[in-house]
């Protein structure tokens, strides 16, 4: 049995929580939409992830939509103390699976409401600002949203305030309006644009959350994460993992799965420790891809 807490905890918001957490993505059904095809699984998995110490789940109400929620309430509920659930808000999904902004001061706090109500809370821990103004973090101003958003903290409905698939600009535009505790954003061996947004938010205690940790490589940058994975005897998920671990201190992991014996996979990482040769290879694949 892994032992995630030799990676560390972080401060996000009130609480210390371990730096490898869980992502619930995965129990939605295909394409993040509709039932999963066994429930009962799901529920498994969610139970295991916190009997191994899991106290950071992240998840939103448009996973499903209401779904994934509603599996979480049924496994976990009435919920430990320590676990801090986090959710995002700022989208909808389209009856055809779609995957629509969600922005105006309605739209926010029906999604705040949707998520305390599915999940069985009454109030949220951290709430994350998803910003959708393209595919990829695009400028623009969110000074609407978040003081919306912002209103909801000052209603009691939420504790903390995050950020997710934002600029630079746009974070410390949601820092002059409300204190910011994280940002969410797409980051792993071979995404590192956020190389820089990392280190200043660690000077400041603010977490990072980097979501698709393995997503995204090409073959030739496969190959050379497959090669490391090799000679550490592990995966080549769980070298990713590790890497993020050690890139810095205020990253927060929430790898997802619909299995437990995945699960158990991806907690191991905390425990895998990159050697100064292997990280000077890993980081090759930025390097090159760039």
């Amino acid at each position: 049995m892994s032992n995630i807490q030799t990676a560390g905890t972080y401060r996000l918001g009130d609480r210390d929580v371990n730096r490898l957490g869980y992502g619930a993505m995965q129990l939605a059904g295909s394409h993040v939409f509709g039932p999963p095809k066994d429930r009962e699984a799901a529920i498994a998995v969610l139970r295991s992830a916190v009997a191994n110490g899991v106290n950071h789940i992240d998840t939103s109400d448009f996973y499903g939509p209401h779904v994934t929620n509603q599996i979480i309430r049924e496994a976990l509920h009435p919920y430990g103390d320590d676990l801090t659930i986090v959710t995002k808000i700022g989208a909808v999904r389209g009856d055809d699976a779609s995957w629509l902004p969600a922005f105006s001061a309605a739209d926010l706090t029906r999604a705040v409401e949707d998520n305390l109500r599915n999940l069985g809370l009454e109030v949220m821990e951290v709430v994350n600002l998803r910003i959708m103004f393209g595919m990829e973090p695009t400028e623009g101003s969110i000074e609407a949203p978040m003081t919306a958003v912002a209103q909801l903290q000052q209603r009691g409905l939420i504790k903390h305030i995050g950020l997710s698939s934002v600029t630079p600009i746009q974070v410390q535009q949601g820092r002059s309006i409300a204190e910011i505790v994280c940002v969410q954003n797409q980051y792993n061996l071979a995404h590192r644009g956020d190389d820089a947004l990392v280190d200043e938010l660690a000077a400041v205690g603010i977490a990072y959350v980097p979501f698709f940790p393995l997503g995204g490589f090409a073959p030739l940058q496969s190959s050379t994460l497959s090669d490391v994975a090799q000679r550490l005897g592990a995966t080549p998920m769980q070298v990713a993992l590790a890497w993020l671990l050690q890139r810095s201190p205020n990253i927060l992991l929430i790898p997802g799965t619909s299995s437990v014996a995945h699960l158990q996979e991806n907690l191991a990482a905390a425990n895998l420790v990159l050697p100064p040769q292997e990280i000077a290879a890993l980081d090759q694949i930025y390097t090159i891809g760039a």
